[in-house]
Order: C-alpha cells, then sequence, then structure tokens
C-alpha cells in the first residue's frame, strides 16, 4: 500500500506536538459524525457531563494506522467505560467517509467526529501536508476530565501507545 510509507516518513520527518498541555482548557465543539453507521451529533460539553472524555484525533479514515487504532480502541472500550470514560475518535473525514469507517473499523461501538477548520485549530492537530487532496490531522489523544480541562496528552504518529496510555491516564484520573 502505497500510504504506509506516507505515514512512515510523516513520522520520521516531523516531530508531533500538541498545544494544549495538560491543565489547559479545552475548547468546546459540536460536531457531525456517525456511530454505527448512523450521522450523529457530537458535543464535548455534552459527553463531558456523564464523565471523563478520550478525544483522539487520527490523519485519516481507512489508513493502516487508523484502523489499527480503531480497531483498538474498540476492543478495549469496555475498559474506559468501566473506567468512567468516553471514547470520541476526530479526524479531518468526511461524515459520509466516518460513516463508513464508524461500522468497518469501529465496530459501531463509539463515535468519530468530522473534525472542521476550527477544531483542528483550536486543538492544534493540523499536519502541513495533505494526502491524497485530503486534509488531515495528527495523532493526538486527549484525556479530557469532567470540568473541561486537559489532564493528559498523548501526540505520536505511531498508534501503538495511545490506547495504553489514554487508558492508564482515565484511571488514575478516577483514582483520585
Amino acid at each position: 500500500m502505497r500510504l504506509l510509507p506516507l505515514f512512515a516518513a510523516l513520522a520520521i520527518a516531523a516531530p508531533v506536538s500538541a498545544a494544549l498541555a495538560p491543565g489547559a482548557k479545552a475548547p468546546d465543539f459540536t460536531t457531525r459524525g456517525a456511530m454505527a453507521g448512523k450521522v450523529v451529533k457530537i458535543s464535548l460539553a455534552e459527553q463531558l457531563r456523564h464523565g471523563p472524555v478520550v478525544l483522539y484525533f487520527f490523519p485519516a479514515a481507512f489508513t493502516p494506522g487508523c484502523n489499527a487504532e480503531a480497531r483498538a480502541f474498540a476492543e478495549s472500550l469496555e475498559s474506559f467505560r468501566a473506567a468512567g470514560a468516553t471514547v470520541i475518535g476526530m479526524s479531518a473525514d468526511s461524515v459520509e467517509d466516518l460513516q463508513k469507517f464508524s461500522s468497518s473499523e469501529c465496530a459501531g461501538k463509539f463515535a468519530v467526529g468530522s473534525a472542521g477548520p476550527r477544531v483542528v485549530k483550536d486543538y492544534d492537530v493540523a499536519l502541513p501536508r495533505m494526502m491524497n487532496g485530503r486534509n488531515i490531522t495528527n495523532r493526538t489523544s486527549y484525556v479530557i476530565d469532567r470540568k473541561g480541562r486537559v489532564v493528559f496528552v498523548h501526540s505520536d504518529m505511531n498508534p501503538k501507545e495511545h490506547i495504553s496510555s489514554t487508558l492508564e491516564a482515565v484511571r488514575k484520573l478516577k483514582a483520585g
């Protein structure tokens, strides 16, 4: 697959960093997205009423790393729920693409939202390159507490540690 070398180059060529540091107020947003193939409204403020949120940005649906990451979050979703957290995936993909992605790669277990330019800017996740004419975001996971504060950030183009590191952060948050 020709996309794999692109993501490998991105991971090596540019260090990924997130502007929102722990303690920062997470920018609120409402957007459209999908869950289990159905179009849904996603509101950060609404989700925070139920407890902490793991908001993870991924570069683009249906790419190898993003598929693997979505499947791993889906497989670990019960652990996140047991720790009191909601998982929301976000990318600059269209709602139509996310409808398919939410069913196939997310196994219908959690919502994925279409991050428009404001959300991408507010969370500082834009990558300077496009992929096949598509805007893409970096791979950054935020754990946001119930009060809307960022308590943990993991920013790395390699998807392997995002699930374990955010789950550990949510468990520490629950433990107090």
